[in-house]
């Protein structure tokens, strides 16, 4: 990839419109490396608007031949379930997702901007709720495959809003909140250095000789056990695992920056392998309910107890959305010194939340973390080890308590992080 063509300026001297243009920039150039004749789908928040138009800006600026973009606005969400008729809450529009499916299959690329209300139906009936998601779940099951199949580049960012910036920043004036958010996603982002796009090739390295490494150690299982014991939990790899990091090259040939920021190195866990308690380090925000204080037994790869101190409701309904929902898709490892985690916010976001932090993902695998994955089948995948689920749901489990261990096929047990820090 050539050279930003960013103007090297101090990230400080740039006004707020020059800061916003940088992260559209990155977006396009560097999280979907979008290609001239490509289609571009955009989802956003309609408080987004300033960002959007900039990242349409370089998308075509990048040749893309036509930018689609779907708005969401939380008041419209909250009238279905303080308005809408029962029926409503087991129906998503499956000729929406077929469309979307077809234009992946066609050649799109996807971007979304994250922002909306991380509390927005935390009063709302959780029946409802669950019943929504699923619905959602399985009429967008055929596209979301191709994106957990990483067959498309695709890539998600994210946009102050205020609602999001007033949980963020709960003793500021609005105003003060979003402004203050803003400039912690930008640092995040990694925009501002004096040349972003060099910056992210470098991190991507970074990773990159990370994920070569724990590649080259096949290990059989990580064992993670925090100081004060109330983790204590083993989890079994996939076998033909593949650690993943960083950027990607898609089905298409497209290498990308799935997340915007990213800090992880990742795989597949054996949906049979994991056993222990673990409890969460970080609360988890999942479709506008926030859920606090996780606590996990897994026996043979499965949880068969789980509480929390607020939202408990709510994880047993998630875990509760298919079989596959009770087991992992994905085990990440991330320094407790990561950017974010050392920025101190806790963002109320997984996109930002779970780069703070190793975590694991309930649900679906990735898999391209598979050695061939991209090519087999469900049943092939199924053999190996990879969960399949209509969710994928990560929650943070590291800290600067957690130790983590490699353990390989014979038993051997090596240090791999102490105290949330790679050895």
């Amino acid at each position: 990839m050539s050279s930003s063509a960013i103007v090297a300026r101090p990230f400080a001297s740039l006004s707020f419109d020059e800061k916003l243009d940088r992260l559209a920039e990155v977006a396009v150039r560097i999280g979907l490396n979008l290609r001239a004749g490509q289609e571009m789908l955009l989802t956003a928040p309609i408080e987004a608007l300033p960002l959007v138009r900039r990242i349409t800006e370089h998308a075509y600026k990048a040749g893309a031949l036509l930018v689609t973009t779907f708005y969401g606005d939380d008041p419209c969400v909250l009238s279905r379930y303080q308005y809408g008729p029962d029926a409503s809450f087991d129906y998503s529009p499956a000729w929406l997702q077929d469309a979307i499916a077809t234009a992946f299959k066609s050649g799109a690329a996807r971007m979304a901007i994250a922002g909306g209300n991380p509390a927005l139906l935390a009063q709302q009936n959780p029946a409802k709720v669950s019943r929504a998601n699923i619905a959602a779940s399985k009429a967008s099951k055929p596209a979301m495959e191709m994106i957990t199949r990483h067959e498309i580049n695709w890539t998600i960012v994210a946009a102050a809003t205020p609602e999001w910036a007033r949980l963020v920043f709960p003793n500021e004036p609005v105003e003060q909140a979003v402004a203050k958010l803003w400039e912690a996603i930008f640092a995040a982002s990694r925009i501002t250095g004096d040349d972003p796009v060099a910056d992210w090739l470098a991190h991507g390295e970074r990773l990159k000789q990370r994920v070569d490494l724990l590649n080259a150690k096949r290990y059989a299982a990580l064992h993670f056990k925090s100081h004060d014991g109330e983790t204590d939990l083993r989890v079994g790899l996939a076998d033909q695992h593949l650690w993943a990091g960083g950027g990607t090259t898609a089905g298409n040939g497209v290498y990308c920056q799935p997340n915007i920021p990213t800090e992880e190195c990742f795989t597949t866990p054996h949906k049979s392998r994991v056993d222990g308690v673990v409890r969460a380090s970080k609360p988890l925000s999942h479709n506008g309910t926030l859920i606090e204080n996780i606590r996990c037994r897994f026996e043979n790869g499965k949880i068969v107890e789980v509480s929390a101190s607020a939202g408990e409701d709510a994880i047993n309904r998630l875990i509760s959305t298919d079989e596959g929902a009770r087991r992992l898709g994905e085990v990440a490892l991330v320094p407790a010194s990561s950017p974010i985690s050392a920025a101190g916010i806790l963002f109320w976001n997984t996109l930002f939340d779970e780069n703070a932090a190793s975590h694991i993902a309930l649900g679906q695998a990735y898999s391209t973390c598979l050695i061939g994955g991209e090519k087999m089948n469900e049943d092939e995948l199924a053999a190996l080890g990879a969960n399949s689920s209509l969710i994928h749901v990560d929650w943070m489990i590291g800290s600067a308590q957690m130790n983590v261990d490699g353990v390989s096929a014979s038993g051997a047990v090596e240090p791999l992080m102490r105290s949330g820090e790679w050895v």
